[in-house]
């Protein structure tokens, strides 16, 4: 069975170079942690690798085989800026005891608002015959994750 394509992305009023400081910032990361409502969390940031670790609650369709809450890490490593100031990246979302993986790529580039972060990946739940349920019931927990991201930026790069 196909893994689900999962694409998104976000605006943020600032350009490449300082939209990466914000998104490899500690104190960033936790704000996010926070904005996402994890009942728990741990932030780290290794140079151009960041690594969150939250407690969330599992979504209605999941919850019954993974109880009320998922344990969801998320791991971005950044590769060096190009000449523009431009960024790739990896992105890998594991659930430590779930088969749930999300294998995938992100970008921060000049443009929008000042900076746009693209998010693309496979997100994967290997459970026969309900694997596809679920994963139409994670992706959408995916996508608002990005969207947290974005408002906890602009609100961020105001106060800059």
């Amino acid at each position: 069975m196909a893994a689900m394509d999962i694409s998104t992305r976000a605006e943020f009023p600032a350009g490449p170079a300082e939209a990466y400081g914000m998104l490899t910032d500690e104190e960033y990361l936790t704000e996010v942690c926070r904005a996402s409502r994890a009942r728990d969390f741990t932030v780290t940031v290794d140079g151009s690798t960041t690594r969150t670790q939250r407690v969330l609650e599992a979504p209605a369709a999941a919850a019954k085989f993974t109880g009320p809450t998922l344990d969801v890490v998320e791991e971005i490593s950044w590769g060096e800026p190009d000449a523009q100031g431009n960024r790739r990246g990896t992105i890998t979302i594991t659930v430590p005891g779930q088969p749930v993986t999300m294998h995938g790529t992100t970008s921060l580039t000049a443009g929008g608002a000042g900076s746009v972060l693209e998010v693309s990946g496979d997100l994967k739940v290997n459970i026969p015959l309900l694997g596809r349920k679920l994963e139409q019931s994670a992706a959408p927990a995916v996508l608002a994750g990005v969207d947290v991201h974005e408002e906890v930026g602009r609100r961020w790069l105001a106060r800059g």
